[in-house]
């Protein structure tokens, strides 16, 4: 297992090394050093559920936190339960960069990657 990572259960969602490394990244560039990534799980996009990332600092009762090289991830209990298992990965291609979500829970997902759906 690579350092900072955990094996991977299926109550568990998990960052790439490349993830982690560009929230470090955006931490300092938008001085939020307490700040964690959120996930969050909402119904809508074109495939039924959407994905939606944003910085935090508050934790709820409902919350689950996962690490990764100092960075951490927190999914709301709700939310964990339609991408559990699945990595979070930051890419750059010819097309731009953007956090991907890689979920084996999604049936289909739309061409953007941000809308999903489950059977």
């Amino acid at each position: 297992m690579p350092d900072g990572q955990t094996a991977p259960t299926e109550a568990t969602v998990s960052l790439s090394a490349s993830a982690a490394k560009r929230v470090a990244e955006l931490k300092v560039q938008e001085n939020t050093p307490t700040a964690f990534l959120r996930l969050a799980v909402s119904g809508g996009g074109c495939s039924g559920f959407q994905y939606g990332f944003s910085f935090d600092e508050a934790r709820h009762d409902d919350d689950l936190a996962f690490e990764r090289d100092g960075v951490t991830l927190v999914v709301d209990q709700t939310s964990l339960e339609l991408v559990k298992g699945a990595e979070i990965d930051f890419v750059e291609d010819m097309m731009g960069a953007s956090f991907q979500v890689k979920n084996p829970n999604a049936a289909s997902s739309c061409g953007c990657g941000n809308s999903f759906s489950v059977a």
